[in-house]
């Protein structure tokens, strides 16, 4: 029979008190709590407490704070991780980074949930559903990304986003719920914002 931890992990329906599970939060929060106000100039202090926090971590690694996660050690991010102020990360489910992805500022990355009815919620029980986000993913300010999603490569996400459902590789999604608004191609390539090209020869 498995604990709550284990229900946890595996998707199933979980107390998030019980088994421990308070104790790692706890024990995740201070560390939280150090990283948030750790002086910005202290470079390798920064870098050295959130490789502790996450579970796995790539070279370049750089979240500004503050930053705000359940657990830490259930979030892999690739190498070329930046995710700009206010993240925040429900990680009672896997999160899976890829390289060279950017999160623009109050980005939430939402494994958590709940039932809809209001006895099923009241008894306690809540779910964890586990993220997947690509290689060379932008997802742009105040998006949210529910449970249970998968974001391709390449993919952009417009400032502002609700993530429902997952995304193809290749594409500028946008919206609430968010939907492809078009396909990524070689013609996107000369530009650096809609119709402005880039002046310079190195990108």
């Amino acid at each position: 029979m498995m604990n709550h931890k284990e229900r946890m992990l595996a998707g199933l329906p979980y107390k998030a008190w019980m088994d421990g599970l308070a104790e790692e939060q706890l024990e995740n929060k201070k560390k939280i709590h150090e990283y948030n106000l750790c002086p910005p100039q202290e470079r390798e202090k920064i870098d050295s407490i959130m490789r502790s926090i996450l579970g796995k971590a790539g070279s370049n690694l750089n979240i500004l704070a503050p930053f705000y996660c359940d657990y830490g050690k259930n979030i892999e991010v690739g190498h070329n991780f930046m995710a700009n102020y206010n993240c925040t990360i429900l990680d009672v489910g896997k999160v899976i980074i890829g390289d060279n992805v950017m999160f623009g500022p109050n980005v939430s990355i939402l494994t958590a949930g709940h039932p809809i009815h209001p006895d099923s919620r009241n008894s306690g029980y809540e779910y964890g559903l586990p993220i997947t986000i690509g290689n060379s993913v932008w997802i742009g300010a105040n998006t949210v990304v529910n449970p249970g999603v998968t974001i391709g490569h390449n993919v952009v996400i417009g400032s502002g986003s609700v993530v429902t459902k997952d995304l193809p590789d290749n594409v500028v999604a946008v919206g609430n719920p968010c939907r492809v608004l078009r396909t990524i191609t070689d013609e996107d390539r000369p530009y650096y914002y809609k119709d402005r090209k880039f002046d310079v020869n190195d990108y």
